[in-house]
């Protein structure tokens, strides 16, 4: 009985009987299989009884040690005239075409297998991005994000930018400043600022200056410099120059790039929403009075400070053109200085303005200086009744030429500041005469800025 394994036959038996299972078990019999129930019937032989067994198969089974197939009863053959269509229909049986059929299976399912995962996977990606893509429409991240200190449209930055520099164009920045709020009162606690907009080539030699101008009245104002491009000033974090540049053109003297400076210059302090009160100046001039008295000045005036008249002379009217007839008209054309001072209305409008620029740049070249007369005209025509028709900072014109008088260290006394401040003349502030006509002056080189210096407690009173 040690070489009798009835109940492999019997698993075999039944996994014959299963036609959907026979291609499984067909390659088992290269193992040694050869005797199953189809086999025997074939052959026409009967085994009966364990010695019949052993007779049949001999030594084959007891050294193999393979299952054996045992039919207990007779069965009386039938002679057949055809052979079976189940054996017409396998080959001759060998080992190898069983091993070679069951390798060739066996690498089919792994294929099939393999290209199944490849097929869900691709359908499942497709999927997961389809639904994202659809998850977006509704979800935007952008707006459901949790780092809002980050990407999320604050009211702080709105109102004031930390960093002046942007990648805005000059025709982007124009059109976001000139979308002036219609609402009178303002969501948020507004302290009025005055912005200093200096227009410089380069260094700033009188920095410790205005350093000290406004040490002191954090709060009360904003710098912002214009330079050439590319140029880095070199400031310490303590000074009000730190990190104010804006983005910057190049400027020709005489052309109407001054202009394009100076609306660049007022688009950008435009963005801050407390500045009401904006300085045109350059890095030649000084203050002649301290932060509160210019300070309280510009604040409380009901009209801008830009020089508006009209000359009939080669200077004035002579740089007239009549390509600009008839949206501006010779009776219209004024001329004044070019360091101006403008509240915020008519800083917007003039920002905001591109009719009349594009007029001063056509045909404005550079013996006419649009920079002297752009801003006059442009204010008489649209805005007079708010301005004062004068500016604010001293300059001496009276040696004559393209340019004003410098003055350096040997000039610098206190009787020279105060013929500044008190020049004899006066002038009109809220419909009322004052001697207080000048706050800043020009020019001034640099070997200037150590008498300032000196005289800033005793004479301007900073």
């Amino acid at each position: 009985m040690s070489s009798f394994y009835p109940y492999p036959s019997l698993l075999l038996l039944l996994l014959h009987g299963l036609p959907i299972l026979r291609p499984l078990i067909r390659p088992l019999r290269g193992l040694g299989f050869r005797t199953t129930l189809d086999s025997l019937h074939r052959e026409g032989t009967v085994v009966e009884g364990r010695q019949d067994q052993e007779e049949l198969f001999g030594s084959f089974s007891r050294q193999e040690k393979v299952p054996i197939l045992v039919v207990i009863e007779k069965r009386e053959m039938k002679p057949r005239n055809r052979p079976d269509e189940e054996e017409a229909e396998y080959s001759p049986w060998t080992p190898r075409n069983s091993w070679s059929i069951g390798l060739i299976k066996f690498v089919s399912f792994l294929v099939i297998f393999m290209a199944g995962i490849i097929i869900g996977l691709s359908l499942s990606a497709h999927f997961t991005r389809s639904f994202n893509s659809q998850t977006e429409i509704f979800f935007p991240k952008t707006m459901y994000t949790t780092n809002c200190d980050k990407e999320c449209l604050g009211f702080k930055g709105f109102l004031s930018p930390a960093h002046l520099m942007h990648s805005m164009s000059d025709k982007e920045l124009f059109w976001r400043v000139s979308m002036a709020p219609k609402m009178k009162e303002y969501p948020f606690e507004r302290v009025p600022k005055v912005a200093f907009m200096f227009m410089a080539r380069g260094p700033l030699p009188l920095a410790r200056l205005w350093d000290r101008f406004f040490k002191g009245h954090e709060g009360l104002y904003s710098v912002y410099l214009h330079t050439i491009p590319d140029y880095k000033l070199d400031a310490s974090e303590s000074s009000a120059f730190y990190g104010r540049q804006i983005p910057s053109e190049e400027v020709s003297w005489g052309s109407v790039t001054l202009v394009d400076a100076e609306k660049r210059l007022l688009a950008n302090a435009l963005l801050d929403f407390s500045n009401e009160r904006f300085v045109l100046l350059s890095e030649s001039c000084i203050p002649v009075y301290d932060f509160p008295t210019v300070y309280e000045y510009l604040i409380n005036s009901a009209h801008s400070f830009v020089e508006s008249y009209d000359e009939n002379s080669q200077q004035g009217r002579g740089r007239y053109s009549r390509h600009m007839f008839p949206t501006i008209k010779l009776h219209q054309w004024r001329k004044g200085s070019e360091w101006f001072e403008l509240n915020r209305e008519l800083a917007v409008n003039l920002v905001a303005d591109y009719k009349y620029y594009s007029i001063f740049s056509k045909y404005c070249k550079p013996s006419c200086y649009p920079d002297e007369h752009y801003i006059p005209t442009f204010l008489n025509m649209f805005h007079g009744s708010l301005n004062a028709n004068r500016t604010i900072t001293w300059v001496d014109w009276s040696r004559g030429g393209p340019h004003p008088a410098t003055y350096g260290a040997p000039n610098i006394t206190p009787d020279f500041i105060q013929s500044i401040r008190n020049n004899g003349t006066s002038c009109m502030y809220n419909s009322r005469p004052t001697s207080v006509c000048f706050l800043f002056a020009r020019k001034f080189a640099p070997s200037a800025l150590d008498p300032l210096l000196n005289l800033t407690s005793t004479v301007m009173g900073f």
